[in-house]
């Protein structure tokens, strides 16, 4: 009998310590629970989505060392499409997510309407412009700046290219998502233009677009249409894969990535890209909702951040550099940084190529935005600075040196 009661005894402690843990696992706390909305794999190493994952994470990382405790949870490969956005939001809601990030420009409209269906979840869109007053806002950078950096790299490199019957070193091609229809593609090929002919004013810019934000197929073929037509020496790119940078070591020539360092995936070819240091905005938006969600709109609201903020910036310069790439580019950073230059202002830049000087020569650039209102035709003169409002919202003309197609005339190579 008395064994009897001991196993019982022992049964029932054992239950006991059982349902302790589980009530303890249950009620396990977090400080903040994240949520993300990617447009491609979670798991990818290099591209779009690689860098907003690597920046969430990093984000995470840095809280964490601070001591504060951060659950983590994501809805993958969701297409630009109302409904699935809205149901991967409804499915990050109801995993108690206190913010949700989507990172691709085509949620705008289904997280819009998600803010207003959970009004105590922070709703956070990368590249939009939509927003409201109190848990919905947008997030994106002056990617220009960094451009610009990156079209010093391509038009330094572009001189020292010898011509042959299948590479003009003059030619510089540029895979783009899209053209005319969108100010971020817009701002980002003419920034880079820009810094080409800052470096090799001989120089003309190609862009092909293929009318999405990714598509590795219509990129690879993007790189190539434009190496086997207008013989580009250094192709560039705004789209999500390395394709294009794949395509010009096989080519022969060389390339600037785009959101992730690209060297690895074409050490022959690629020089550097501009890259995002997205936990910069991440650790913020993260930090702003653990302090008091309730005030987000007026701590964080709207962020546009750039060179000063460390919020952009170029990939570390490959060998495939040349010498002065270093010091040129780090002058010109330097004076965006301090804010006594941009890109996109009445004067213009070139270098003494022997000692990396900038040389600064006062010169409008050309009509940037054509609209039907006539305050909307903004010609950027001497004196001028060009209002961020054009940059990410009305800029929709090339400048001179850029050889696009208009946003009506796609072709189908």
């Amino acid at each position: 009998m008395k064994k009897v009661l001991v196993l019982l005894l022992s049964l029932v402690l054992v239950v006991g310590c059982l349902a302790s843990f589980a009530a303890c696992a249950n009620n396990d706390k977090y400080d903040l629970t994240v949520g993300a909305i990617y447009i491609g794999g979670q798991d990818e190493t290099t591209g779009y989505t690689a860098a907003h994952a690597n920046g969430i994470k990093k984000a995470i990382a840095n809280l964490e060392t601070e001591g504060y405790k951060v659950n983590f949870a994501v809805v993958d490969n969701v297409a630009e499409d109302y409904n699935d956005v809205a149901a991967a939001c409804d499915t990050l809601a109801g995993k108690g997510c206190d913010i949700i990030f989507g990172i691709s420009f085509g949620y705008l409209n289904a997280m819009d309407d998600k803010a207003k269906e959970y009004p105590n979840v922070v709703f956070s869109h990368a590249t939009g412009y939509l927003s409201n007053d109190t848990n919905y806002n947008n997030y994106f950078g002056r990617i220009y700046q960094a451009r610009y950096l990156s079209g010093i790299a391509a038009g330094l490199k572009s001189l020292t290219i010898e011509a042959t019957e299948s590479v003009d070193p003059n030619s510089i091609g540029y895979v783009s998502a899209w053209g005319l229809e969108y100010a971020e593609t817009t701002s980002g090929i003419n920034a880079f233009a820009l810094g080409v002919q800052s470096a090799n004013p001989n120089a003309t810019v190609y862009v092909k677009t293929i009318n999405t934000w990714g598509d590795t197929t219509l990129e690879k073929q993007g790189a190539e249409y434009l190496i086997n037509t207008h013989k580009c020496s250094v192709i560039s790119q705004h789209c999500d894969s390395a394709q294009p940078q794949i395509v010009a070591q096989e080519k022969g020539v060389f390339g600037c990535g785009y959101n992730t360092d690209m060297t690895s995936d074409a050490p022959q070819a690629h020089l550097t890209a501009p890259i995002w240091n997205w936990h910069v905005y991440y650790q913020e938006a993260m930090q702003a909702v653990i302090t008091d969600a309730s005030t987000y709109m007026t701590t964080v609201g709207n962020y546009y951040g750039g060179l000063k903020e460390n919020f952009v910036d170029i990939s570390p310069l490959s060998a495939n550099c040349t010498d002065k790439t270093a010091i040129i580019i780090e002058n010109v950073k330097n004076l965006i940084i301090a804010g006594d230059w941009d890109v996109f202002t009445g004067e213009k830049l070139s270098y003494n190529l022997e000692t990396g000087e900038i040389v600064r020569t006062s010169a409008a650039i050309g009509t940037l935005v054509t609209a039907e209102k006539e305050a909307d035709n903004f010609v950027c003169g001497a004196n001028d600075k060009t209002p961020d409002y054009v940059i990410t919202g009305t800029m929709n003309t090339w400048v001179a040196g850029v050889d696009g197609p208009e946003a009506v005339k796609q072709d189908a190579e």
